[in-house]
């Protein structure tokens, strides 16, 4: 049987890899809305977090989800990730 290969992902707060499956992915769709992507296949630029309160808090005080999606991200973006924990 063949061995099947795992996805990784990196953090863009920890700088840490992930299989991508164990990360929450942010879009910025065509259309410039920033939204949650929890199937991981949303058409557009993603930023993938590490399912972490601390890690959520450092991205928004910091503004990195908004640096590395080029866009303005609203705080219900946030509000979601947090409701995901």
């Amino acid at each position: 049987m063949k061995i099947r290969k795992v996805p990784m992902r990196k953090c863009i707060i920890t700088n840490e890899r992930f299989p991508k499956k164990e990360l929450i992915r942010v879009v910025r769709t065509p259309e410039n809305e920033v939204v949650v992507d929890l199937t991981g296949k949303k058409n557009g630029r993603g930023a993938y977090l590490r399912k972490d309160k601390a890690v959520f808090e450092l991205a928004r005080s910091k503004n990195l989800l908004a640096r590395h999606l080029e866009c303005e991200v609203p705080e219900t973006v946030y509000d979601e990730l947090d409701s995901l924990l």
